[in-house]
């Protein structure tokens, strides 16, 4: 995504530009799966290039926004209130999964940002019971962002060109996810891996799936729902972006 946008990083682009200016940004990336949680507290964030074996431009993107400490000890103490053990990291950076969008959303890297780490081996509950923790954050002018993929079987990449066809599995996952957000259907979205078409083949392991919950619970009680993209990269990689508003 970082060096092929397509629709989804115009996507971003233009949702950074129509957002009020967040005054702290709060990400949950994929990319940092820890046994318990851990919010960073780095002044500087590095910026990780957590991958191997892709184009070399890729290495050479920074993302220099400044830290959020206070806001790292407010996540903590919110999610420490409602009985989630959760440490700081005086160091952690931002990994690929938070300084790609980022870079489309915020180009000018002038916002401070931290990073929640993930647990994946949790269940979509847990996952928003912790978003819903942090939901008074939305309060104060943090805006919190689940980054990851609508669909992630990175088996099924197969060399595939950035536009090959939609699966036909992909577009029913993506339809019914839609459908389910736009009712606001909680108890469904929850248990997606029983309800949804095709989970398993959509997400093997749903590690990239689990970050949209955390942002839906801390958009609070029956939050909008805004598609603002419904790309599908490589006949796999399908890229919805959503926008819950409280």
């Amino acid at each position: 995504m970082a060096l092929q946008p397509g629709l989804a990083g115009a996507a971003l682009t233009s949702l950074g530009q129509q957002l009020p200016r967040p005054a702290a940004i709060l990400m949950i990336s994929p990319h940092w799966d820890t046994p318990a949680a851990r919010v960073s507290a780095a002044p500087k964030p590095d910026t990780i290039h957590d991958f191997y074996g892709f184009p070399p431009p890729l290495y050479e993107l920074r993302y220099p926004a400044p830290g959020a400490p206070e806001l790292a000890a407010q996540v903590k103490q919110r999610l420490d209130d409602a009985g989630i053990t959760c440490a700081v990291d005086a160091g952690r950076g931002l990994d690929h999964g938070a300084w790609s969008p980022l870079r489309f959303m915020y180009p000018e890297a002038n916002i401070p940002v931290t990073q929640l780490s993930l647990q994946s081996g949790l269940p979509p509950e847990r996952q928003y019971r912790i978003g819903q923790a942090l939901h008074p954050l939305t309060k104060e002018n943090v805006l919190i962002i689940g980054s990851g993929s609508m669909t992630h079987n990175l088996g099924e990449f197969r060399g595939n060109r950035f536009d090959s066809a939609p699966q036909p599995y992909v577009v029913e996952f993506q339809a019914w996810f839609a459908a389910r957000l736009a009712q606001g259907d909680i108890a469904a979205l929850l248990d997606y891996r029983r309800l949804a078409p095709h989970a398993q083949r959509a997400h093997p392991s749903d590690d990239h799936l689990l970050p949209l919950y955390v942002a839906l619970g801390a958009a609070g009680e029956k939050p909008t729902s805004e598609r603002l993209v419904d790309e599908v990269v490589y006949g796999m990689l399908a890229m919805d972006a959503y926008l819950f508003r409280h």
